[in-house]
Formats: C-alpha cells, structure tokens, sequence
C-alpha cells in the first residue's frame, strides 16, 4: 500500500489548529539579509540583472522577484512597471492573477476534508457528485462507459481522463465559462466524453474546478468561502483572493503580450468577466489573485510540513505524501520519468536535470500561465518565486534563467 492510500483522517488536529489560528491575521514572514541565511548578495544581484534585462528587452513590463531560506525573506526585489500605460511601478504589493498556482490552494483544501475523514482519496467522484455517474469515455469507435470509475485521486493527479480548458473539445462545448457557477460548470465538464480511461494517462485538465464543487457539497460552505476561512484568513494571507475590489483595483498589474513591434500590449485574457469583477465561476483550477509575499506564506506552510506561525493546515504525514510523486510508474514513464506529480498539484522532480525551474531531486513547485511561478527546495529550506503578467509565461526562458541565478547564490 502506497504512503499516499494511507493518509489518516486527523480531523480534530486540523480543525482545531485553524481555530486558534483565526486571529493571526497580521502576521508577516520575517526578513534577513542573505547572509545570515547562506547566500550571497552579490551573486543574488545577477538574479536581478536577469530581470532588469528581460525588462529593458521589452520581454515583460515587470516583475517581483521573492526568495525566502529558513523561513526568512532574503530578497524581495520588484523590477519594472506594473502598468506601462500609467508608468505604475511594481512593487512588493502588486497583484497578479496566478492562474494554475491555484490548484495546490485547492488540493490542499480536499486535503483537510480527507484527513477529516470526509471524503477519502478512493471515493469515486459520482458518490459526491452525481453529475460523474454518467460519464462516457472517447474511443475511435465511439463513446463507452470508462473501465472504472474516475476517483477524487484521479483528478488530482490529472490522471482522470478529463481535459483541459484550452483543448478544442472543451472550447467548442463551452465547458468553462465564467459567468456560469460551479454545478453549471461541473454539469458541462461531464457532459464532455473523458479522453481515456481513468489512471492510465497524465493529462493536465479542468478537474481542480470540479474538486472545488467537491469541497462545497461536503463541506457545506461556498468554495470561496471555505478557501478564505479555512486556508487563506490562518495564514494571514489577506491580498489573496478569487477577484480584486475596490481600491485593491490600483495594484493589479496588468497583462501584456508581445505586439506586432515587439513590445508589451496590453491583453484582457478574461474578456467575459475580468478579475476586477466577482465571477459566478470561482475557480479551484486557475481564479486566484495573490501578491508574491502573500503567496510565500502557502509555499512556507507547505516547507514546515504543513505548519505555519502556530497554525497547523494539515499534518506532517500528509504534506509529506502529497508533495512526493504520485504518479504509477507507467503513467510517470509516458511523462518521461524525470518529473512527476503530486497529489498537491505540483510539479516534483523525481530525477535532477538542469532544464526548467525546478532541477534539484526533491524539489516541487508550479507555476500560472500569465507568468508566475513558485519552486520549493525542501533540502535546501528554500523558497522561490517569481510573478509577472505576460504571455508568453516565459519568455526566452526568463523562468529557468532566473531560477538558475537564484540557485547559484546558495553558498552554505
């Protein structure tokens, strides 16, 4: 039996530790120069220069730049200009809309209901659901029922058979559409014929919007509000959230997109309700706005095992299980064997390899396609994050250029 079959339900530990957490609103993550935590501040300038030139390439308006080692910010750096139009800089409040970071924020919210014995990581997800009981599953001979059915770990493992919101299947049959709420929104994604059988092939899909609808039936509260009051509020992450009101308005950073003279343009990527407006869709796959500040304080919790200033999300057991490669070994070897994929909706690396963000045999982390990206090293007790608003996400490979600089700068 596999460690991630065995997570235990440890409902009242989570639940009470969320409680007590409740008033630590105002915490912050602590600073410290890079030197008291083993890193070299001159070596941490070329990470800099690294942005400073995407920014006078024309590459990306700007960007913030975060590194945290033993819980402690060594280097919050923002580069560049939030709004080109305005001339706004950036900086260390900007808000970015974080797109698919916001499937590990939902993993981890099932988490807590798994290991509060409410739903287990076997159940299927039509025994919540029922809109799953009548999937079908796309052959070349036409629709069949799936050979088992598609479970709450088949979909975060996007091992489900489902897809995602970009492919052509799921554009022409309107699966996701943002003014449409979360029943509307699971009815459309299992109208739509899965494209394999569940568990024998990784595919990137829409499926973290469903588990958010799982969430509200078990638990009762509207996805939003079980992510504030559970996740968000215990860790004091207050510039997060699934749209941005009132004066918070001024700190969005807008998105850009090369233009035909090379420079940044702006481009709405959500023409139909933009994340200044609340949408009747709230998204566990890609509808969170957060600050790279505030986003360190998620990846810290996943770093101390599932702990943060006293508060306690999950336990160490789970962390640990969901943050490892859950792939089977088939499934992983179609993926190529090097990089696998956890339960928390992360990229982890099962071999190192020098190409992308994250290299290092341990390391896990993701990334939004408007530009973000976070990478966490528990080996080294480090923390990287870089958030811009571009498309493309990387440019030039600004992603693994930047990281490799960071990387560099670990002296001790």
């Amino acid at each position: 039996m596999s460690s991630i079959s065995m997570i235990k339900p440890f409902g009242a530990l989570a639940l009470g530790s969320v409680l007590f957490g409740a008033g630590l609103l105002a915490q912050s993550t602590p600073r410290a120069t890079p030197d008291a935590v083993g890193m070299s501040t001159e070596r941490l300038q070329n990470a800099t220069a690294v942005l400073r030139q995407a920014v006078a390439d024309r590459k990306i308006a700007g960007a913030v730049a975060l590194v945290a080692r033993h819980g402690k910010i060594a280097y919050l750096e923002p580069v560049g200009l939030q709004n080109v139009e305005t001339r706004a800089p950036m900086t260390e409040r900007s808000l970015f809309r974080i797109y698919s970071q916001t499937k590990a924020v939902t993993a981890v919210a099932v988490m807590m209901l798994v290991e509060e014995g409410k739903v287990r990581l076997a159940d299927a997800m039509s025994s919540h659901l029922r809109e799953f009981k009548d999937v079908m599953v796309q052959t070349p001979g036409g629709l069949r029922k799936p050979s088992r059915p598609l479970t709450v770990e088949d979909v975060l493992l996007h091992t489900s058979g489902l897809s995602h919101r970009s492919s052509e299947l799921y554009r022409t049959r309107q699966v996701r559409v943002r003014s449409q709420a979360l029943p509307q929104f699971v009815t459309n994604i299992t109208r739509a014929p899965l494209m394999e059988d569940p568990g024998t092939r990784f595919r990137y899909s829409e499926g973290t919007t469903a588990l958010g609808r799982l969430v509200e039936v078990i638990s009762g509260k509207p996805f939003d509000a079980f992510v504030t009051e559970r996740i968000l509020r215990p860790l004091g992450m207050n510039d997060t959230s699934f749209w941005v009101a009132g004066e918070a308005r001024a700190r969005l950073a807008t998105v850009y997109q090369l233009g035909p003279s090379g420079g940044p343009t702006p481009f709405e990527i959500e023409e139909e309700v933009p994340f200044t407006e609340r949408p009747a869709l709230i998204e566990g796959a890609v509808g969170l706005v957060s600050t790279a500040p505030d986003f360190l304080r998620f990846c810290q919790m996943l770093l101390n095992k599932g702990e943060l200033d006293g508060v306690r999300l999950l336990s160490a057991r789970t962390v640990e299980a969901i943050t490892k490669n859950g792939l089977p070994a088939p499934v992983l070897q179609q993926r190529g064997g090097t990089m696998g994929w956890g339960l928390a909706n992360v990229d982890v690396v099962v071999t190192p390899s020098p190409r992308g963000y994250l290299t290092a045999a341990g390391e896990y982390g993701w990334d939004g396609s408007a530009g973000t990206f976070f990478a966490i090293d528990p080996a080294r007790h480090t923390v990287v994050l870089l958030f811009s608003q571009n498309v493309p996400a990387s440019p030039d490979g600004l992603r693994a250029r930047f990281k490799a600089a960071v990387d560099q700068s670990v002296i001790q």
